[in-house]
């Protein structure tokens, strides 16, 4: 594991900023040379603490206009259920993020769609259908105004 010093604390923030930055361009902003900068990024890839990069894509642009938090409480707390679950919510396209919980619910869901009546459409012949699911509260996002997923 790489010891997490300043410089590395600096590169993971520019990274984090624009994973799309050159090396010769990071290096200057962190203040190293490029191949001592490269070889701390290859370090940091190496290790896991930098998982990857992708692109931040505008859902509205991709007719995503609807966005909920789905909280779902299991039936059964198996872990067999538990399995089924996320193996079905890994194959849902509107399941963008799924969360196993410790609390009131087992799972929080973040669940995109083009509209109200397509999350209806996932909510009644998706969600709906699973055999664990006991309970389903939707909270419906109005707004982000911090989202510094990647």
């Amino acid at each position: 594991m790489p010891k997490m010093d300043r410089i590395n604390e600096r590169i993971l923030h520019e990274l984090s900023q624009d994973g799309r930055i050159s090396n010769i361009e990071l290096a200057a902003r962190v203040g190293l040379s490029p191949s001592a900068c490269l070889r701390r990024v290859q370090e940091l890839e190496q290790s896991g603490v930098i998982r990857g990069y992708r692109a931040v894509l505008d859902p509205r642009k991709l007719g995503i206009g609807f966005t909920a938090i789905v909280a779902v409480g299991l039936n059964r707390h198996t872990k067999a259920a538990q399995e089924d679950f996320e193996r079905k919510m890994a194959a849902a396209p509107e399941v963008k993020e799924c969360h196993n919980v410790a609390g009131a619910v087992e799972y929080f869901l973040r669940v995109e769609a083009a509209d109200l009546a397509a999350y209806k459409r996932f909510h009644t012949e998706t969600l709906g259908t699973v055999e664990q699911v006991q309970s389903i509260t939707s909270y419906v996002v109005m707004g982000s105004p911090k989202d510094l997923r990647a």
